[in-house]
């Protein structure tokens, strides 16, 4: 886990992977939006807090792939995974992501 990410720090915007947690606290949930969404990628987040206006609120307001309400982000055959602007487009896993990786032949004749 790492703490007091400063807005001059690379961690600050850039998406880590590892096994690694940065840490923000945020004095309000504008703050915490907004934190949230100050980077060019957007594959998951995670928001903790158990008032279900804020819930719906990060839901709602975080442009992510993947939002996740008190728990880590995690990856499970039946949730879609895939993130939003630099982080990717689409979807795999899932109803979603089912023909990800599938060669489809389209024939016209005319």
């Amino acid at each position: 886990m790492i703490t007091d990410i400063s807005k001059d720090m690379a961690l600050y915007t850039e998406e880590v992977f590892g096994p690694v947690a940065s840490v923000f606290r945020a004095a309000n949930i504008d703050e915490a939006v907004e934190i949230a969404n100050a980077t060019t990628f957007g594959l998951g987040s995670n928001a903790w807090t158990r008032d279900e206006t804020e819930q719906r609120r990060f839901i709602d307001d975080i442009v992510a792939g993947q939002v996740f309400i008190n728990g880590m982000t995690v990856s499970y055959p039946e949730l879609p995974f895939g993130g939003v602007k630099r982080s990717g487009y689409g979807r795999e896993l899932s109803a979603h992501g089912i023909r990800e990786f599938c060669n489809i032949k389209t024939v016209w004749i005319a």
